[in-house]
């Protein structure tokens, strides 16, 4: 079955009464030369698990199942489960499993299907939750070696910052704590059935065996990142004194003592910076 062939989905989804959630996000990818370039730039070998994140109709879990030793597919949407058990059923190295993977206990499933494997993420991600999934894959500390997500290219470009650039944010200082990110290739908005209104790419995070800066305090540290992005058009010193209730004085006088002056914005903070600003307040 030729699942990049528009008539092929057509008929797949008519055949199963599937209509399109615009609440879950789903478009499904129809460019047959996205999923193996994803599957095979995933880091994903015979002796490797995957766990791959809303399969749509199976696209990349087949192309991942050429080149993993288990594939493990978490879909939320129960409509699609008969279209997935049509489509890689057949597949005796992956396993459909029907749940929301911010409500499952991924270490009891990591524990069930990959015992004693080098486990990958990857996934084609909803625009409307890709820093949930994102966080919440980081922040379970689960041995992953490397997470591969395609995702909205905005996103992918604020994901990927380096912090202390321009283009960063919150979610580019908490993803640089935990990983190594890099954009491996874009792909257009045409390569989906639908067809999103935006461009996407495709990004690789590789997990730090330990974090790149030491932190005392990991809660403060996250929450200080946060307000600090709270108001981007503000500085840091007023964007972190609102969010965390601190007077202003108190975080220009560290930003002082850090010879950083008190008009810094949270965009032109390192993530080394922002470390030592957490311990200065703490």
């Amino acid at each position: 079955m030729n699942l990049s062939n528009i008539s092929t989905i057509r008929q797949l989804l008519s055949r199963h009464g599937f209509q399109f959630s615009k609440s879950l996000g789903q478009n499904f990818l129809i460019n047959p030369s996205v999923c193996p370039r994803m599957a095979q730039q995933s880091g994903a070998d015979a002796s490797t698990g995957v766990l791959e994140i809303g399969p749509g109709i199976g696209v990349l879990t087949t192309e991942l199942a050429k080149v993993a030793g288990k594939v493990v597919t978490v879909e939320v949407d129960a409509r699609l489960l008969p279209v997935l058990e049509e489509t890689v059923g057949h597949l005796s190295n992956v396993q459909v499993v029907h749940g929301d993977i911010l409500k499952l206990d991924l270490s009891k499933l990591l524990g069930q299907y990959f015992p004693d494997m080098d486990v990958v993420v990857c996934a084609n991600l909803p625009y409307y939750i890709t820093s949930p999934i994102l966080m919440a894959l980081l922040e379970s500390r689960l041995p992953f070696r490397s997470i591969t997500v395609m995702v909205q290219k905005e996103a992918a470009d604020r994901i990927c910052a380096a912090p202390g650039t321009r283009a960063s944010g919150a979610i580019s200082a908490a993803v640089h704590y935990y990983a190594a990110p890099q954009v491996l290739f874009p792909v257009s908005r045409g390569s989906f059935l639908p067809a999103p209104n935006v461009d996407s790419c495709v990004i690789r995070l590789d997990l730090h065996p330990t974090p790149p800066v030491n932190v005392t305090n990991e809660r403060r540290f996250f929450a200080l990142i946060k307000a600090a992005f709270g108001q981007r058009r503000k500085t840091a010193s007023n964007s972190i004194s609102a969010g965390l209730g601190i007077p202003k004085s108190t975080v220009s006088d560290a930003l002082k003592a850090l010879g950083l002056p008190p008009s810094i914005r949270a965009e032109q903070l390192t993530l080394e910076q922002f470390t030592a600003l957490n311990e200065q307040l703490l």
